[in-house]
């Protein structure tokens, strides 16, 4: 009976083709509806249409994994988090990069054969809740297709590199960016977008893969009813929001994952949080606030809605649906059952019928706080009144928090072991309600106090939160909604996964290790020090008789930027961004690590009253804290403000800060939202940060 089911889950995987077609030449539908047993290539984000990220490719297996070694390597120009997924198609690895930038290797030798710079603005990036990471491309034709973090959607020629066509997908004067991969059905591409942290509205867009032309759009949320008639499904969500949400964008963001069965003609999409955050702003009234944190169906023709099910409604914790959508098919209580998975960040893994979008089971992955777990009868979280702070008025310290128990990295499906594999994180978030918010054109707008959340500098409180917060990779059994084995990690933020007919798990970690594992045991079978935190997820391909494994590794995202003194809880953690590409018996090395370089921590004596000290806080909160590091303690990734030799001199701060002299690096002028005696403020609290930091490191 195993057999079978892992037979049924691969036909699924290539959705119904002959498995054993090696693809040559143009990418189309035949060619991917037998990708599961096409080992020579990765033609899309997950592989297949199913997001499985299963590999049967053997070669490499559990008894020779010992013996891999690095093939080749090849350095990046960006010194920012790598998030990309590569392709694979005719020997060859297409991939993009932080700033949206593409580059194609030869996947046997690692010469390069093109490159491609799509020129994104650099104060893009403070529209950007996440660093300027990008997830990847798809492939339909002789083309490649990528957003980039500016809004575009754009072509090129698989062959040269050279552009076919670049379309404007988003409101540029607002602050949407895109940092997904789309995909490819049919001769038409889909992309979504993100901006529900900075007060966007979140969509979908069909385009025709030949022209460029725009064929659909599905929006997730309903408009302004004043603006008339709403297709139906937008008429009935209408019914579950209050306020005038449509004033602050409303949310709900299509920023990541999305999944295909050509068997139902079904396109899948993940849907992000509300904008902002706290829904007493954005509905203040309550309600579901249909279609934010959901999975919906639609048809790919048309973008027409065909179901969903939300895991969060009236969501207010940064909840998104956006993560990792995944399609199998397994026996369930004595019947086989067509079903759709999904870890989203509140904490519970979802089995839902992806015909009907009925739920099939659910059970939490990761320690839930916020929920005492899922109705059955009617699908819906069982809240714990405590967790909506804006009724209580209390600070809630939520776990999961708001950077998920899953995020974006991608998960794994073993057909054979009936595993999904989990990049778990075990971070909470406290959530302050904020009595004062208002919308700002610049930076988060999520509604709550970020200053009140920040963390004090007091040695023990620091200690804990530290202790509280782990990362882990857990191996899911689906059916019976239950861990079967999992690995610890000292912290989050560790990397997508890969799993493979060798009966291995490959992954990479925020504490520098890119590793192999047993599937079926947990047992790690083979490390290799990447010196970079790796968040990207590896792949796999083969060239003739050679198997051969490769990942994007460059730490970053917003772990890397936001979290303050949780940011290097997985041991010091540097940018050094390169693709690592291995093989059987490979000998090549890399360059001897560069030593860790930091600034030392030697600010001016603190001078301002406590009164200009706590105003300077609390716009550091609001404005600052989600670059530049929670309490003004920077992550490895943008400048420690608390080291720069800015702080000494107020002229050159104000020139950073309001005039916007490093725009092109992202930091752009916040003159529109912040004054002079306010940017003078600012640098008072951070000058009283580094006093503390310095004085708590003296005490050690």
């Amino acid at each position: 009976m195993k057999k079978l089911l892992m037979m049924a889950a691969l036909l699924l995987a290539g959705c119904g083709g002959d498995g054993e077609k090696e693809v040559s030449g143009a990418v189309d539908r035949e060619a991917l509806l037998v990708a599961a047993g096409n080992t020579s290539s990765w033609m899309t984000y997950g592989r297949t249409y199913s997001q499985q990220r299963y590999s049967p490719a053997d070669r490499i297996n559990r008894s020779n994994v010992a013996s891999l070694g690095l093939a080749w390597y090849a350095d990046m120009d960006t010194a920012r988090g790598q998030e990309a997924t590569p392709l694979v198609i005719d020997g060859k690895l297409y991939f993009t990069t932080a700033w949206s930038k593409v580059k194609a290797y030869d996947g046997a030798t690692g010469a390069m054969l093109w490159e491609f710079d799509p020129q994104v603005p650099g104060e893009t990036a403070v529209k950007g809740c996440c660093d300027v990471v990008n997830r990847g491309m798809t492939a339909w034709g002789d083309s490649l297709f990528f957003g980039t973090l500016d809004g575009r959607l754009i072509s090129l020629d698989r062959e040269s590199g050279k552009v076919n066509w670049s379309v404007v997908t988003v409101d540029q004067s607002k602050n949407y960016t895109i940092t997904q991969a789309p995909i490819a059905i049919d001769g038409m591409v889909m992309i979504g977008n993100s901006g529900a942290e900075m007060g966007v509205r979140g969509y979908i867009t069909a385009y025709d893969a030949e022209s460029g032309k725009q064929l659909w759009r599905f929006y997730t949320v309903p408009d302004n009813p004043a603006n008339g008639p709403q297709p139906e499904y937008l008429e009935k969500a209408l019914e579950t929001w209050s306020g005038e949400w449509w004033k602050l964008g409303g949310g709900g963001t299509v920023w990541d994952s999305m999944a295909y069965d050509p068997e139902l003609d079904l396109l899948y999409i993940g849907v992000g949080n509300g904008s902002p955050w706290n829904q007493l702003y954005r509905s203040p009234e309550g309600g579901d606030n249909l279609y934010l944190s959901s999975v919906v169906a639609l048809r790919p023709k048309t973008g027409e809605y065909v179901w969903h099910y939300q895991t969060t409604p009236g969501e207010t914790w940064d909840f998104t649906a956006t993560q990792h959508i995944m399609l199998a098919d397994m026996e369930i209580d004595g019947k086989k059952r067509k079903v759709l998975m999904q870890a989203p960040k509140n904490g519970f893994f979802y089995v839902i019928d992806r015909a009907t979008g009925e739920l099939i089971s659910a059970n939490n992955y990761v320690p839930v706080n916020w929920a005492e777990g899922i109705d059955m009868e009617t699908g819906r979280p069982i809240e714990k009144p405590e967790a909506r702070y804006y009724k209580t008025g209390k600070p809630f310290v939520g776990s999961p928090g708001a950077t998920g128990g899953h995020n974006w990295q991608p998960m794994a499906y073993d057909p054979e072991q009936n595993l999904v594999f989990i990049p778990a994180k075990l971070a909470a978030f406290p959530y302050f309600p904020s009595d004062d918010w208002e919308p700002e054109e610049i930076g988060f707008n999520v509604g709550i106090d970020m200053a009140a959340a920040a963390m004090p500098a007091i040695k023990e409180v620091r200690a804990a939160a530290r202790a509280a917060t782990k990362g882990a990779l857990i191996a899911w059994d689906p059916v019976t909604q239950s861990e079967r084995w999992r690995i610890d990690f000292p912290g989050p933020w560790n990397g997508g996964l890969l799993a493979t007919g060798g009966g291995l798990v490959f992954q990479g970690n925020a504490a520098s290790i890119f590793a192999a594992y047993a599937s079926d045991t947990g047992e790690e079978l083979w490390s290799f020090p990447a010196q970079t935190g790796i968040v990207a997820a590896p792949i796999t391909y083969t060239i003739g008789d050679e198997q051969y494994v490769a990942v994007l590794a460059g730490w970053g995202g917003v772990w890397a930027i936001a979290p303050g003194i949780l940011s290097d809880i997985s041991g010091p953690v540097r940018n050094i961004s390169r693709l690592l590409v291995f093989k059987l018996n490979g000998d090549a090395t890399l360059p001897p690590i560069p030593p860790l370089a930091e600034l030392p921590l030697d600010p001016p004596p603190v001078t301002a009253s406590a009164e200009v000290i706590a105003g300077g806080g609390k716009l550091f909160g609001r404005f600052c804290g989600v670059c530049h590091g929670d309490s003004a303690i920077g992550g490895a990734i943008t400048p420690d403000l608390r080291r720069s030799g800015l702080l000494f001199d107020e002229e050159s701060w104000k020139m950073v800060v309001l005039e916007g002299a490093l725009k092109e690096n992202g930091m752009v002028s916040f003159a529109p939202v912040i004054s002079e005696e306010e940017a003078e403020s600012i640098r008072h609290y951070v000058i009283m940060r580094a006093n503390e930091d310095k004085a708590l490191e003296q005490k050690e």
